[in-house]
This record gives structure tokens, C-alpha cells and sequence, in this order.
């Protein structure tokens, strides 16, 4: 069975606050400037007079993923429309062994993703993409997706170049701020992880417990 991070949370501010996910960025090698997607948004009500507690889920399943997009990637808009995704393994640490399913070539037409193989040469801790030749527009987003609450959403990202791999090490790590951005939105992570709650799932924690306190301070707990 499939692992789930949870993230749970209560908002103490008087009054009813939006809350928005998102996780920080991928390493990659290959691509041009990284780009991050909102993974889910809603409002919570003060926990005091409803009870209420928001809870994210994402599995800790990798998965690689592509996306065409009509536009290069800009703040605030939906970052592409068709899409596909395949779960994959990440290449070993350095000095490991083994022979994970770590690399997937990419189509355009179809859009798809060939199912992993091994791959040589992938950097240690990432898995790795190879896109086909194309001529732009349209425009095609690969990196890191992630299954949320029971979608799979493009999380971080590169614009692909043709002919050309891109390995993407996905990290643990993932933040809630207070506001609205609609899934799978392009959004300015420097921005928005300024004084922003961190979920840090790294060294085996499966369940963050996050609070907004009454005086717009966060308090995190791990388990």
C-alpha cells in the first residue's frame, strides 16, 4: 500500500483564512528556470467556533510528468492543459547499487510517457526525462508530479527543450501559506515561502501538524 504524507491544519486567527499547498522545488539538471505549481487551496474556518481542520494528502509515490502549454509559464495562470504522468523510481545515491526504473522518453503526439526503465547516467536521487523533437509553440513542461488528494498535478517544473534529457530530484519538503491559488497555477515560490508554515517529511515523517496561531504565527509538529 501506497504511502501518504499528511499535512493537518487549524486556523486560530479569528477569522476564516484561505490556505494554500505547494512543495519545494525539484533539483534539476537540464531546463532552464524552475517553475511551481499551487497543489490545493481552501478556506478554514477558526478551529475554536467550527472544530475544523483542513488536512492535505500527497503520496510519496515519484511520478515524472509532462504538460503542453500554448504560453510560456507566467505568474498566476494555469501552467498547460493536456498532460501525462508515470510513477517512476529515483537512480540510486551516489555509490548505490541497483537498477531502478528511473527514465521515461516522452512523446508529443500522442502526449505520453513511455513506462520507466532503467536508465544510465541519471543523477543520483533524481529520475530522468527525454523529450523527442518539436517546434514550439506548443510549449511542453516536464518535472516533478505529485498525487494530491486523488489527482496527479504537475508540482515543479522546467520548459523542455527538444531532443534533450532533464533529471529531476524531487524533495520532502512542502508549505502552507495563507491566501488563495488555484491548483495548478504557475505561482512566485520566493514570494510565497516568505514566512510560510514548512511540512519537512524528510528522515521518515509521514504526518505534519500545522497551526495558524491567534497571533499570525505558525507552529509546526512532526510524526
Amino acid at each position: 500500500m501506497s504511502t501518504l504524507l499528511t499535512i493537518n491544519v487549524k486556523n486560530y486567527e479569528p477569522q476564516a483564512q484561505g490556505f494554500f499547498f505547494f512543495q519545494q522545488p525539484a533539483i534539476y539538471t537540464g531546463g532552464g528556470q524552475v517553475y511551481s505549481n499551487s497543489l490545493f487551496s481552501q478556506t478554514l474556518v477558526n478551529y475554536d467556533s467550527g472544530g475544523s481542520i483542513l488536512t492535505f494528502q500527497v503520496n510519496l509515490q515519484y511520478y515524472a510528468g509532462i504538460q503542453q502549454a500554448n504560453t510560456p509559464p507566467a505568474i498566476g495562470s494555469a501552467s498547460g492543459y493536456a498532460s501525462a504522468s508515470r510513477p517512476v523510481d529515483l537512480a540510486p545515491a551516489a555509490g548505490g547499487s541497483g537498477k531502478p526504473n528511473d527514465w521515461t522518453t516522452a512523446t508529443v503526439s500522442p502526449l505520453a510517457l513511455s513506462a520507466p526503465t532503467y536508465g544510465e547516467g541519471v543523477q543520483p536521487g533524481a529520475f530522468r526525462i527525454t523529450t523527442p523533437s518539436f517546434t514550439s509553440p506548443p510549449y511542453y513542461n516536464v518535472g516533478s508530479a505529485v498525487e494530491v488528494n486523488g489527482g496527479i498535478v504537475l508540482s515543479n517544473f522546467v520548459q523542455a527543450n527538444p531532443l534533450s534529457n532533464t533529471d529531476c530530484q524531487p524533495i520532502l519538503k512542502y508549505y502552507v501559506q495563507t491566501g488563495s491559488y488555484t491548483p495548478g497555477s504557475v505561482m512566485d515560490f520566493t514570494q510565497s515561502s516568505a514566512n510560510s508554515a514548512i511540512a519537512d517529511f524528510t528522515g521518515g515523517y509521514t504526518v505534519c501538524n500545522v497551526t495558524l496561531n491567534a497571533n499570525g504565527t505558525w507552529s509546526v509538529q512532526r510524526q
